[in-house]
């Protein structure tokens, strides 16, 4: 039997700033935590997604541009993985160097499929 899919979203939150920028020799360690977390975790990880950057919103009414800035919650970027439970999925978008930090954090969401 095959694992369920999680939709992880990352999300800014909403008047909590983001922290100071990482300096090179801290962004130096975390692509090293980000690789170890990579491998420690490679059966779950499905798609690894990434940034989202512009689109459009379709409507019945038409298409409109998008991201809307006044969303109250910006999704910044995705990945799908793969687990056995939500519980899991939940261990894995958290243990992910950087995906939950000051200002930002991850919805994980299961994929229903028919």
């Amino acid at each position: 039997m095959s694992r369920q899919k999680y939709l992880c979203m990352q999300r800014s939150i909403p008047g909590v700033e983001p922290g100071e920028k990482p300096s090179p020799a801290q962004m130096q360690e975390m692509y090293q935590q980000f690789n170890d977390w990579m491998e420690k975790y490679k059966n779950n990880l499905t798609d690894l997604g990434g940034r989202l950057g512009r689109g459009k919103s379709v409507t019945t009414d038409g298409v409109k541009d998008g991201p809307f800035v006044e969303s109250k919650e910006l999704i910044g970027g995705y990945m799908i993985i793969s687990a056995d439970s939500l519980d899991e999925a939940i261990e894995v978008a958290r243990s992910c160097p950087g995906l939950v930090s000051p200002g930002s954090g991850v919805e994980v969401r299961e994929i229903k499929t028919p």
